[in-house]
C-alpha cells in the first residue's frame, strides 16, 4: 500500500451555505471521511491541515473580503507550518473550498512550494453550489509531474451529514490507489 498524505485548507467559522457554524469547516470534515475510509481500506496515512500564518475571519463577510482581496492582489499568504517529510508520501489528497469561484489563494502558495513529481494527486473540494470551477485543472497544473486522480467536489452542507460520507466512500472505491 502507498504512503498517503491527505492536505487540506478549512477555514471553519460562519457557513452560508449550511446556514450555521462549524468550527472544522465543511472542508475538514470532508477530509474526516477521507482519512476514515483510507484508513480503513489498510492505507499508512497521515492527515495535514494548512493553517495560515495569519488567521481568516471567522464571520462570513469578513472571509469574503478578505478572500476577495487576496485574489485580487494575486497574493500567496503564508502558512504556519509545512508537511514534514513531503517527499515520503506516493498519494496526496488535496483539499479546499471554493472561494470566489477558485481555489483560496493559501492553495496556491501551497501548491507552488511542493514538487509533486511521481506522485498521485487527488484533489476534493467543498462548494456553496458551483461545483469545483475548473480548479481541479488548476490543482493537476501546479501539481507539475504528477499522476492526476478523478477529484471529488461536494456541496458544503452535504460534508456534514451521511450521504456525504457515503459519496466519499462510494469515490474512494473508483480511485486506482
Amino acid at each position: 500500500m502507498s504512503k498517503v498524505l491527505v492536505c487540506f485548507f478549512s477555514a471553519g467559522g460562519e457557513d452560508i451555505s449550511a446556514g450555521e457554524s462549524n468550527e472544522l469547516g465543511n472542508t475538514a470534515m470532508m477530509a474526516q471521511s477521507i482519512e476514515a475510509k483510507l484508513k480503513e481500506d489498510g492505507h499508512d496515512v497521515t492527515s495535514f491541515q494548512i493553517q495560515p500564518k495569519e488567521p481568516y475571519p471567522k464571520d462570513y463577510d469578513g472571509k469574503l473580503v478578505k478572500a476577495t482581496e487576496e485574489r485580487a492582489m494575486q497574493e500567496r499568504p503564508m502558512y504556519a507550518e509545512d508537511v514534514p517529510n513531503f517527499d515520503d508520501y506516493d498519494t496526496v489528497f488535496i483539499g479546499y473550498p471554493i472561494w470566489c469561484s477558485d481555489l483560496p489563494m493559501i492553495m496556491y502558495s501551497f501548491l507552488e512550494s511542493h514538487v509533486f513529481t511521481g506522485k498521485i494527486v487527488v484533489p476534493f473540494c467543498t462548494h456553496g453550489g458551483s461545483g469545483e470551477v475548473d480548479t481541479f485543472r488548476i490543482v493537476r497544473e501546479k501539481a507539475v509531474g504528477s499522476a492526476p486522480e478523478q477529484g471529488l467536489a461536494m456541496p458544503g452542507d452535504l460534508a456534514r451529514k451521511p450521504g456525504g460520507v457515503k459519496q466519499v466512500n462510494y469515490w474512494i472505491d473508483q480511485l486506482a490507489i
